[in-house]
């Protein structure tokens, strides 16, 4: 790709995630344009200093801006069900612990253009935190994530793109995970069981949307 051709695509980008951030406000979301994820890892770091508790939601987009280790040293206690050589208990407990922390990070699966944020869940964990406990709530959303259409077409692109690769990326057993195509199965190991949309910031939960000019996560 030469120079000015990445040049044109970040630009027609920008315009997409600046527009995202313009309708996640309109739906009284906190909503901030980020131009890479470092500023997005910045962001977070500044508004984690009056946390004690930091929960993560089992994101990839999250992951990649590797907080751990700076949030640790600032103090703060991680609950990250993902860490390994937890016991299955540990890992609930870490959930359960997560829905009360005192900032909650997590990424989406989907954000129509217009501003509504999609999710599909296996246990609930993750979107549950994000509706209602956690004293303030972070989502990062990358500019892959945007759907130029109406939320069928955010969970379609769900099924399409996120849950194949995340099936596959937990050992599960499902069609999806060998062929990398949802086939909409009834297999007990399936990872869609929870779709919740936010048409709005939830109303007693500080709710900021960080929307990201690169591509995270699945």
């Amino acid at each position: 790709m030469s120079d000015r051709t990445r040049e044109l695509n970040l630009w027609t980008s920008e315009k997409k995630c600046r527009k995202l951030v313009e309708n996640l406000a309109r739906r009284h979301f906190t909503a901030v344009y980020c131009a890479c994820a470092r500023e997005a890892a910045e962001y977070i770091l500044k508004q984690s200093a009056d946390a004690h508790t930091v929960g993560f939601g089992g994101s990839l987009s999250v992951a990649d801006l590797e907080l751990t280790a700076d949030l640790t040293a600032q103090g703060k206690e991680i609950l990250n069900h993902g860490f390994p050589d937890l016991t299955p208990e540990q890992r609930v407990e870490i959930m359960k612990r997560q829905q009360t922390c005192d900032l909650f990070l997590s990424g989406a699966n989907a954000v129509t253009l217009d501003g509504c944020i999609v999710n599909i869940d296996g246990n609930g964990n993750r979107v549950a935190a994000m509706i209602y406990g956690p004293t303030k709530v972070i989502v990062v959303v990358g500019r892959n994530k945007i759907v130029e259409g109406d939320v069928s077409d955010a969970i379609r692109r769900i099924k399409d793109k996120s849950a194949p690769p995340n099936a596959m990326r937990l050992g599960r057993q499902t069609p999806c995970a060998a062929t990398g195509f949802c086939s909409d199965c009834d297999s007990p190991q399936r990872i869609c069981h929870v779709t919740t949309i936010l048409d709005s910031k939830p109303t007693l939960t500080d709710f900021h949307v960080l929307v990201v000019n690169e591509d995270m996560g699945l």
